[in-house]
């Protein structure tokens, strides 16, 4: 190769030797680029079948914590529901004992009085055959007066 003669032509060579570093240094980059470009979508591919393996048990979690919660709310609403007529069943047998025995009460005085009365009479039978003599005495002594008394006209 000829040398430059001139500095005019030395600055274009010098040039030109600078630009031809440049795309050496270029295609170096462009090669490291796509290096680095193919990296990258490697890493995305990576990173988008980690985030669907995230998801999957993510919703897996999740449907286990609703199926956990669900059967919480059955069994607590069981147990309230079994509490709410264990306490309705108390308050309704307490209602009927106060209805039963204000009902009661008042016949069972009645029948109270009534076998005392009996006890009574049973305890002393001559008093019935008591009054019963005296019915028939009356009933003779009226009949006897009623008897006289057209009797003597």
């Amino acid at each position: 190769m000829n040398r430059p003669s001139t500095a005019r032509e030395a600055l274009i060579v010098e040039a030109l030797g600078e630009v031809a570093s440049l795309l050496d240094r270029v295609e170096s980059l462009t090669s490291s680029m796509e290096a680095g470009r193919l990296a990258l979508a490697n890493a995305s591919a990576e990173l988008d079948h980690r985030l669907k393996d995230f998801q999957g048990a993510t919703t897996a979690m999740t449907q286990q914590v609703q199926a956990r919660a669900i059967d919480h709310i059955v069994r607590r609403t069981g147990k309230a529901t079994t509490d709410s007529i264990e306490a309705q069943a108390r308050a309704m047998s307490s209602a009927a004992r106060l209805a039963f025995s204000t009902q009661v009460d008042s016949t069972l005085g009645r029948l109270n009085q009534s076998l005392h009365e009996a006890v009574h009479r049973v305890d002393r039978p001559w008093d019935l055959w008591l009054t019963h003599a005296a019915t028939a005495a009356v009933s003779a002594v009226l009949t006897w007066w009623v008897v006289s008394s057209f009797a003597v006209r």
